[in-house]
């Protein structure tokens, strides 16, 4: 039987003739038109002025915070489930990233408990749209606004999300976006910054080539990093873009085959919540065992893959892990994560697929909650 994969991406649109213009063409490297066209049609499709791209989604985010003048001694406020790049770019500042317990649910950032370690050295908050469920943005920027932190939206997961009708990328002083090929959208590697700020989107693009002065060859004012994307991500990406639509809905009929065929079966499995006021875009899909542990999630999980179904737990909250081990309390986090199985989602799946999924996810959590007893 053919194993279904966590992610896969989907190529199915101009991405081969775009690549082979930039192979026949010789531009392949930081140069060439496809870059400047995708920017452009990224700031159109985020509502925002300006998209700086990057080559992953990772040094997006360093940029962005390089970019906004984070550095020693500042704080930085960061939802403990999340990936760890989140983190690692604010470490890689010098800054001191400080993890903020999540909400049930959706497993966003709490807003309470941000608003509880916010110090006179925090700079900013980075609240992420984990899993593509858009994160409480306007009491985010309520936040901001009576502390003066600023705000930059992690949206690696969230391509095309939106808060009433306005979408993700577009509520912060800066945001991020990652292209990895089990992304939304994917370039293969990538990642870009989207701001409105002119001058914040000047100084993104100097640190990205190297610090090199756009008016002045080779006349390097700052320590900048080679963080550029390449023309053949930004071809590949245009391409994305052109369906984005088509991949978008693609996903939510998957999402929506999930919720209805576990619908019935609440009692054993929690699901992810999506606000009423929020339109999501789901990147993976999660299911919460209602009586279970991290040993029961790992022998489930075990069991779905000798079946042929990936999946993989919920990100690992970073208080747990060795470089931000914090012995705080995190109650909803380390509840939520223990009993999380992320599932299949992609555009590849049929809805027999959805169902095999289910199928083999209720089998294996009857069989392994039986041999726990």
């Amino acid at each position: 039987m053919t194993k279904i994969e966590l992610a896969q991406p989907d190529l199915g649109g101009n991405e081969l003739r775009y690549v082979q213009e930039c192979i026949e063409s010789g531009w392949i490297s930081s140069h060439g038109r496809f870059i400047a066209d995708f920017e452009s049609a990224f700031a159109q499709f985020a509502g925002s002025r300006f998209a700086v791209a990057t080559n992953n989604g990772t040094t997006a985010l360093h940029l962005a915070l390089v970019a906004l003048g984070i550095g020693p001694g500042d704080e930085v406020l960061v939802p403990t489930v999340t990936f760890v790049a989140t983190a690692n770019a604010v470490t890689y500042c010098g800054a001191t990233p400080v993890l903020v317990d999540v909400e049930p649910g959706t497993l966003n950032i709490d807003l309470a408990d941000a608003r509880s370690k916010v110090t006179d050295r925090t700079k900013c908050i980075i609240p992420v749209h984990l899993y593509g469920i858009p994160a409480d943005v306007a009491g985010l920027r309520a936040l901001c606004a009576e502390t003066g932190i600023l705000m930059v939206e992690d949206a690696a997961e969230a391509h095309g999300a939106m808060v009433d009708t306005v979408p993700v990328g577009s509520f912060g002083d800066a945001a991020v976006f990652s292209f990895f090929g089990n992304k939304i959208m994917t370039t293969g590697e990538g990642g870009i910054v989207t701001t409105d700020d002119p001058e914040l989107a000047e100084r993104l693009r100097l640190y990205r080539g190297q610090g090199m002065d756009s008016q002045r060859r080779y006349w390097f004012p700052v320590v900048g990093y080679n963080y550029r994307m390449t023309n053949i991500q930004a071809a590949i990406g245009l391409a994305q873009l052109e369906r984005i639509g088509e991949l978008i809905d693609a996903r939510r009929v998957i999402d929506l085959r999930y919720r209805e065929a576990l619908r019935g079966i609440g009692d054993v499995f929690e699901l992810s919540v999506v606000p009423n006021n929020v339109v999501a875009v789901p990147w993976l899909f999660n299911v919460f065992l209602r009586d279970g542990d991290a040993e029961l999630r790992d022998r489930v999980s075990a069991a779905m893959l000798s079946d042929g179904v990936d999946t993989r737990p919920i990100f690992r909250p970073m208080h747990q892990l060795p470089p931000y081990l914090d012995h705080g309390q995190f109650p909803v986090a380390d509840d939520w994560s223990q009993r999380g199985i992320t599932l299949p989602l992609h555009t590849a799946m049929s809805g027999d697929d959805v169902d095999r999924v289910v199928a083999t996810l209720v089998r294996s959590t009857r069989d392994q909650s039986a041999r726990a007893q």
